[in-house]
């Protein structure tokens, strides 16, 4: 029986759809939702301005907030609550890191953009070869 579940959300509808379907899979399980944000790096604009702000920490969870918010009306949607986590790096790696202290591992396959396919896709593609627990990839 699955009681935790860790759900990857990148503001994508298809996170949504991963989401929605853990929800509703795991209607007894305690869902959390990751978010990743970017790592420091003068040579990315998100990482950038997050790396540049006074308060790392505070930055990356306001990055953050939008997606986060969106989990949680979802989750209300539902008549259900979510604990929200904010991840800082790569996602595939921040996912993967987490992943063991879950029963199951849910994600969608894709993000909107071509490159968001090609990126996001990859992600999914690592976190199913390489996690300790169960991935569903929701299309």
């Amino acid at each position: 029986m699955v009681s935790s579940v860790l759900v990857a959300m990148d503001g994508s509808e298809m996170a949504e759809q991963a989401l929605r379907y853990a929800l509703g899979a795991y209607p007894d399980a305690s869902v959390t939702v990751l978010t990743v944000v970017g790592e420091p790096s003068g040579m990315f604009g998100e990482a950038t301005a997050i790396a540049l702000a006074d308060d790392f920490d505070e930055s990356a969870e306001e990055f953050a907030e939008p997606v986060l918010e969106r989990a949680r009306e979802i989750a209300a949607d539902a008549g259900r609550e979510v604990e929200t986590e904010v991840g800082i790096g790569h996602p595939a790696r921040s996912i993967l890191n987490r992943a063991a202290e879950f029963d199951t591992v849910v994600v969608g396959s894709h993000g909107g953009s071509l490159s968001d396919r090609l990126f996001i896709g990859n992600v999914a593609e690592r976190v199913s070869h390489r996690s300790p627990v169960p991935v569903t990839i929701v299309r």
